[in-house]
């Protein structure tokens, strides 16, 4: 994501006679003044540095009407063919497949006969509710480290499968944990190469349940793209956005992503089709941020880190020249926002958010 830089203003300059000295004396106690009100509302602004407002969202009430979504596979262009072999030119670009089995956690029985609604507004996920808080340490942790930034990726998501896992489950929604393939440089998945020419983003896979992810790339950047670890050396940023990957795990098995497919293809215009991608990945970055807040007292994030993380997600989203397929900067910040502070499935429906706040 380009960072910006805005042209200096050219200064002016004039001789002064008597009438100019007087104007300069007048000018200079009108500019203190202006210096002591803009000082006052910098200082004011400081302490509620968040620059949006969560949505304000009806509570869930299914609707009889809404009729489930058949359930099919989402065939993305990218993802067209398989690939022949994976990339091996690093030992370290070996897909770590974690976790294969379901993670020890007391098992939830789900109920018998429980008819889902995939739908996208009205999704047997916003029944969910809030998530748990769990036990999550991040440590010191270095990001620009591979094999610490890998290990705590894999450890963070076998705390997001203990906070996910039970309240899906409840629902009647069958849970399975996303498997994971972390490299040190680039490598290539079922959906693509990761991470894809001149992006740093990690990406979700629906073909086989695979969150890829380069560790270089969010930490250092790729081509043009700054990397995460470049707008914020927290190692809290980038777990949220492996977070909101694991977003898009709960929108796959909970069918809000086939719903989104089916949309998509029935769509006949560009603007439609990117609207409803932005609905989808907003919603997986406000699910991202209630996973933050479940592990907040843990991991730890106090107050001067969540301040960070809000700051984070008005850095990142659709930029001028890009495909406006993510949300603004602002909608980002207002959607990770909403997931932290109002910690409640059903207050991720980007799908009955009015489109402002999706834009």
């Amino acid at each position: 994501m380009p960072t910006r830089q805005w042209p200096q203003q050219p200064r002016k300059k004039s001789g002064m006679g008597v009438a100019g000295v007087l104007g300069a004396v007048f000018g200079s106690l009108a500019a203190l003044f202006v210096l002591i009100v803009i000082g006052a509302a910098m200082l004011k602004s400081s302490s509620h540095p968040d620059t949006t407002t969560p949505v304000a969202l009806p509570s869930y009430e299914p609707s009889h009407t809404d009729e489930p979504s058949p359930s099919h596979e989402p065939t993305h262009d990218t993802s067209s063919q398989e690939p022949t072999q994976e990339q091996t030119e690093e030992p370290t670009q070996e897909p770590t497949q974690q976790p294969t089995q379901q993670p020890t956690q007391e098992t939830v029985t789900p109920p018998k006969q429980v008819t889902l609604n995939t739908s996208l507004k009205n999704n047997t996920l916003y029944r969910a509710g809030s998530l748990p808080r769990v036990n999550c340490r991040a440590g010191n942790t270095n990001i620009f480290s591979h094999s610490q930034l890998k290990a705590l990726i894999l450890k963070t998501g076998r705390c997001m499968d203990k906070a996910w896992g039970p309240i899906l489950q409840r629902q009647g929604i069958a849970f399975s944990p996303p498997n994971y393939a972390v490299a040190a440089g680039r490598g290539r998945g079922a959906c693509g190469d990761y991470p894809s020419a001149g992006s740093m983003v990690p990406y979700y896979c629906p073909r086989n349940n695979t969150i890829y992810a380069s560790t270089s790339a969010m930490s250092r950047g790729n081509g043009n793209a700054r990397g995460y670890g470049q707008i914020i050396s927290w190692h809290g940023g980038i777990i949220s956005m492996m977070a909101h990957e694991y977003g898009h795990h709960v929108q796959n098995i909970t069918g809000v992503m086939d719903s989104w497919w089916q949309g998509t293809t029935n769509s006949s215009s560009q603007s439609g089709k990117l609207a409803l991608s932005r609905k989808l990945e907003l919603q997986a970055t406000c699910l991202g941020g209630m996973w933050m807040r479940s592990v907040a007292s843990s991991y730890p994030v106090p107050s001067s880190l969540r301040s960070r993380l809000f700051w984070f997600y008005a850095q990142v989203g659709d930029y001028p020249g890009y495909p406006r397929d993510h949300g603004t900067p602002a909608n980002n910040n207002r959607w990770f926002r909403q997931g932290w502070e109002r910690d409640k499935t059903y207050q991720c429906n980007t799908w009955l958010a009015p489109s402002s706040t999706t834009s």
